[in-house]
């Protein structure tokens, strides 16, 4: 008889089985992503397509702007004039990165759309033909 091997942490169970134990099913998986499923056919909002582009296109226009006042600090006021022109092109930078990322997710979420129902379309007439 054989004894099967311990395992490093000093449990009973072999690598295997704990393996398999812990492996994710492609259930759990499906489950778990974060993508949309072609079956899925419900209509959603404008809002819960583009709320997370327009929030960083708002998030960078403010910092942008916030960037704009403190860039003009340095010009008016003379006691913390060093702070104000390293913070203020930082701020003004980092505020039009996210400005621009958000206006150029826009086209691409559009883009995702038109291919999301061209995809649809393609799978109800597959499933038309295919299932008589």
């Amino acid at each position: 008889m054989e004894i099967p091997p311990k395992s490093p942490d000093g449990s009973e169970k072999s690598p295997q089985s704990k393996e398999l134990m812990t492996s994710n099913t492609g259930s759990t998986l499906c489950m778990s992503s974060r993508s949309e499923s072609v079956w899925t056919s419900a209509s959603r909002s404008k809002w819960d397509i583009y709320h997370k582009p327009v929030i960083v296109v708002s998030v960078g226009a403010a910092i942008f702007l916030f960037g704009v006042v403190i860039t003009s600090l340095s010009c008016f006021l003379t006691k913390n004039k060093n702070v104000y022109k390293m913070c203020g092109p930082a701020f003004l930078s980092l505020g039009l990165m996210l400005l621009v990322c958000g206006l150029v997710w826009i086209p691409i979420i559009r883009k995702k759309q038109k291919q999301r129902q061209k995809s649809q379309f393609l799978q109800s007439l597959k499933s038309f033909f295919f299932n008589r």
